[in-house]
């Protein structure tokens, strides 16, 4: 189902939206970098961004979230967030980072916390301003058949709304009066945007028997070169739609009685991430840890990736390591 959105009555969408939730849309905090962040004031979304620092990510696995309340005779407590969120603005490279996050978090073992969130969480995606860093159409994930509500396609003065949910019929049936049907002009119009869109995305990694490729380049001097300069500080993980790992903590208070056990972001590249009793180290050097978290971004199963092409990890790297030309390099040696 298609309908069509004139840009005039966007404020009045979202108007709209806010009844289903706290809306947080992509606002610009300084030059070229952008965050999804409540939207108080229409005047600051910011629909035609590249990419937000931080992916939204962030509203399912919380960069630092309390789990349960401890108590030494009562046991312990959950801390469940079940507020209702309404994400404007995702493209179309985070919702598949987000289909990936489900298959992890919702499948054979439910994470409470991850699906509360998601199930109270409405997706509104968009279409994206790719640049020279986005290589989404390489890990096809430049287009999102789910994982959405609703889809708005900018074209010209309007946006042409796709329907990816029932929670989006909900939300097209409050907004009958600022919407309006397609119409063939429309849909033609559509498909010539989309596939201008596309043609911008020129940055190519060539992912066939990528993961083969890898299992058999352990030793290439790429790793070295490249760990030579990486400064282990995590960016790439942090910044990444995909990653994932976490941490455990519990806090116990003075009395030794009560405590907080919590989960917070964990980074692969951080030397204490493989640190387990007895000052054993599964990946004590740097180059070890670039290796894996390469190997771990081009191998999510057999038959798919761990990665959208986002481009967050080369634009975002302080050391400049491009995370394509890298992988181009073990390729073609």
């Amino acid at each position: 189902m298609y309908k069509k959105l004139f840009k005039k009555h966007l404020e009045n969408f979202i108007s709209i939206l806010s009844k289903f939730g706290v809306v947080y849309a992509p606002v610009k905090k300084a030059s070229k970098l952008y965050d999804f962040t409540e939207l108080t004031d229409f005047k600051e979304l910011q629909l035609k961004y590249t990419r937000t620092m931080i992916p939204p990510k962030k509203f399912f696995l919380k960069p630092k979230e309390p789990l349960y309340l401890l108590n030494k005779d009562k046991g312990f407590k959950e801390i469940v967030d079940d507020s209702k969120t309404v994400l404007l603005g995702v493209h179309s490279c985070d919702i598949n980072a987000i289909n990936l996050l489900d298959r992890v978090y919702l499948n054979q073992f439910p994470d409470l916390f991850y699906k509360t969130r998601r199930d109270n969480t409405i997706i509104i995606g968009v279409s994206c301003e790719p640049d020279e860093n986005c290589f989404c159409t390489s890990t096809g994930s430049s287009h999102a058949l789910r994982g959405f509500d609703l889809f708005m396609h900018e074209v010209d003065d309007r946006y042409i709304i796709r329907v990816g949910s029932l929670k989006g019929f909900q939300i097209i049936s409050e907004c009958k009066n600022i919407l309006a049907d397609t119409s063939l002009p429309d849909i033609k119009e559509f498909k010539r945007v989309e596939a201008e869109r596309i043609k911008r995305i020129s940055l190519n990694l060539n992912v066939n028997g990528i993961q083969d490729i890898l299992d058999l380049s352990h030793d290439h001097s790429a790793w070295q070169e490249n760990a030579d300069i990486c400064f282990g500080c995590g960016t790439c993980n942090l910044v990444c739609p995909t990653c994932r790992c976490y941490d455990v903590v519990d806090y116990l208070k003075l009395d030794l009685k009560n405590g907080l056990r919590a989960r917070r972001w964990d980074s692969c590249m951080l030397r204490q991430h493989a640190l387990v009793a007895g000052g054993l180290n599964f990946r004590p050097t740097r180059v070890e840890r670039l290796y894996n978290r390469f190997n771990c971004k081009m191998s999510f199963s057999e038959d798919s990736l761990n990665c959208v092409g986002c481009g967050r990890c080369t634009v975002y790297c302080p050391a400049d390591i491009n995370f394509v030309e890298v992988l181009n390099q073990v390729r073609e040696d």
